[in-house]
């Protein structure tokens, strides 16, 4: 059965229009529209991971917050960017967090995306290593983030003794936490490497490469060989893929007025850090085109969870109210059913 979750980039300014003008009410209304989704029968509350922006950075007291505040939704990022993460001290936030919400965290990690800052994880005090790239530190930060959480000993053990070999994993522990990690996955063959390594896939609205075939076309694709690479790497447990969505049905004058010429029919081909790029065109219009076109969306079909990217600056309400449509005119048509039912 397929899931739905909203994906939030917890945007905040001062501007005309914005219901999150400081950095405090996007993450409260962050809390309250999660608490609205469950109510609603979504399935999961995500966060997008930003640095040197205004927008959500710090993803863990947030996940704790919703958290403690729910009892079914799944919470997670989708993606927290590796380059900026002490592996040992995040195994540590993670697995309190998921603690608190009785196995409900959901961690997207990956390499990051480009951002306002030149090299800002080095401001930070993470530079890679002498012939180390960027992408290569954030994969060795994960191995050791995901080593720790599945109980690791990675400190050696004060024994009184020089010759102990005994070693010391971080604490708290939370059972299954660590097949509950996702890699964030630009590219098919990273898609691939994902599943080499046991972890669960994230597929966002855009693909770092271009074949010239249409985005979900392509998308499809990344997930048909990232689960062929699973099942010849022998993993015992299922995976799960998820792939993200912007989706905005309209429904009122409100509706109209923000979003009614901005109907995309197409993909866009763009650059990103160097390199061609495919981005997936939002779905914008009446509920029940949408529907019918996210039921023929092959990666929509293929992945077994979708994120729908929510305008969060328009406040609770309005997304609440969104992602009720959501959920009654248009989820349905491609496999969803709520959770309360």
């Amino acid at each position: 059965m397929k899931r739905i979750g909203f994906l939030t980039f917890g945007h905040w300014q001062n501007a005309p229009g914005s219901q999150t003008p400081t950095a405090r009410d996007a993450y409260v209304q962050t809390i309250e529209l999660a608490v609205a989704a469950e109510e609603i029968g979504i399935d999961g509350a995500y966060l997008r991971v930003h640095h040197w922006a205004r927008q959500l950075s710090s993803p863990f007291p947030l996940l704790a917050a919703i958290a403690a505040r729910t009892s079914r939704i799944e919470m997670g990022t989708a993606v927290i960017d590796m380059r900026y993460e002490n592996p040992l001290y995040m195994a540590e936030e993670a697995a309190a967090t998921d603690l608190i919400s009785g196995g409900r965290l959901q961690l997207g990690i990956s390499r990051g995306s480009p951002e306002p800052a030149v090299r800002g994880y080095e401001s930070f005090g993470y530079i890679p290593a002498e012939g180390e790239t960027d992408a290569d530190s954030a994969r060795a930060r994960a191995a050791v983030f995901r080593a720790a959480i599945a109980g690791a000993g990675l400190a050696r053990a004060d024994t009184g003794r020089p010759d102990s070999t005994v070693t010391l994993p971080i604490q708290p522990q939370s059972p299954g936490l660590s097949e509950r990690i996702w890699w964030g996955a630009g590219t098919r063959r990273t898609a691939v490497w994902a599943a080499q390594q046991g972890m669960n896939l994230q597929s966002s609205t855009l693909i770092s490469e271009d074949t010239g075939v249409p985005f979900g076309e392509l998308q499809a694709e990344q997930i048909a060989m990232y689960r062929a690479a699973w099942l010849e790497a022998g993993h015992e447990r299922t995976p799960r893929v998820s792939v993200s969505r912007s989706v905005i049905p309209i429904t009122s004058d409100t509706d109209r007025m923000l979003f009614g010429n901005r109907r995309e029919t197409s993909d866009q081909i763009g650059y990103i850090d160097g390199g061609i790029a495919r981005f997936g065109r939002s779905y914008t219009g009446e509920p029940d085109v949408i529907a019918e076109e996210l039921a023929r969306d092959p990666a929509v079909q293929a992945a077994d969870t979708v994120l729908l990217t929510v305008p969060n600056q328009l406040g609770v309400e309005y997304n609440a109210r969104m992602l009720e449509t959501i959920a009654r005119e248009i989820a349905p048509a491609f496999g969803w059913e709520p959770a309360l039912a």
